[in-house]
């Protein structure tokens, strides 16, 4: 039974992916873009969100600022997808197979146009996409080292979990630059990223192991790993999960620090701020949970 629930919390959410209600824009005449809206609702229905925007400038820069995921320019040349492959490589290809799609069915060409690239050293985003399972084990790691280092003394244990939080964002961001190339200019705001996204893992972990014992960490490791991990989407993005689970993973720390790290590498912070705010509060409420913890020990010690 447990091996049936793991299979289907780790694996039916990669197949059930694909957009839905994806946030796109369009550059066209009325005419044109009502043909294209009744073309994908036709082909692939309640996948596309179509947008109107007025210019390609004005749809380059949404798709800069996070605001659609992608879109179509078309005019007298033909269809002109525009993209953001440090978004998602699944989200771009598709947009791109879109365009091709439209492109055929009025007889015309296609051009892709990426406004917000990968590195070259990483095009298929795998640096940025393979974070979660270190971001939750980073997590737990110093939860249990500091604890055990410093049973009696919570003072340092804190500074403990906050010290290898920074230590931890620095040395994913060192590897995504200088190993991996994933990243280009942005190693301060992913250190940062990275840094709050272990601290609201680890302190929530800490303040549960405090307050309920080894019972209420044991069970918050397994949420944070069995759900967290699978729905964080890092590697696709919330978009590409279907709608319930993306949203329901963007509401635990991994998901939330993954959509943070992405939006500092690639994005200029754009679309990150739900998610910094999510992991501050998972950071707060542990360490509220934590005081409670140590408070009712010492009265009942008292």
């Amino acid at each position: 039974m447990v091996l049936v629930l793991l299979l289907a919390v780790f694996i039916m959410p990669a197949l059930k992916s694909g957009p839905t209600d994806l946030p796109l824009g369009v550059v066209a005449t009325d005419a044109t873009a009502t043909s294209i809206e009744e073309t994908l609702t036709a082909s692939a229905p309640g996948s596309f969100d179509l947008e109107r925007f007025d210019s390609a400038d004005a749809l380059t820069e949404a798709v800069r600022g996070r605001e659609v995921a992608g879109g179509f320019v078309v005019d007298g040349a033909g269809i002109e997808a525009v993209v953001a492959s440090a978004g998602s490589t699944a989200i771009s290809s598709t947009i791109s197979a879109t365009a091709e799609m439209l492109a055929a069915a009025s007889s015309t060409g296609t051009t892709v146009t990426d406004v917000v690239p990968l590195p070259d050293t990483d095009p298929t985003g795998i640096g940025i996409g393979g974070l979660a399972f270190p971001l939750v084990f980073g997590g737990i790691v110093p939860a249990v080292a500091f604890r055990t280092i410093f049973p009696r003394n919570n003072g340092w244990k804190l500074a403990g979990i906050l010290t290898f939080s920074v230590v931890g964002g620095l040395v994913v961001a060192t590897v995504l630059r200088f190993v991996f190339g994933s990243i280009d200019t942005s190693f301060w705001p992913v250190t940062g990223a990275m840094a709050l996204g272990i601290a609201s893992l680890a302190m929530p972990l800490a303040g549960l192991q405090e307050a309920l014992g080894s019972k209420g960490f044991t069970l918050s490791a397994m949420v944070m790993m069995f759900l967290g991990n699978p729905l964080a989407g890092i590697a696709t993005t919330s978009a590409w999960l279907p709608p319930v689970l993306g949203t329901f993973g963007q509401l635990l720390p991994p998901g939330a620090a993954g959509t943070l790290v992405r939006s500092a590498a690639y994005f200029d912070g754009a679309g990150g701020l739900t998610a910094a705010l999510t992991l501050v509060t998972w950071f707060v409420l542990g360490l509220v949970v934590h005081t409670v913890g140590v408070r009712r020990k010492a009265r009942a010690a008292a």
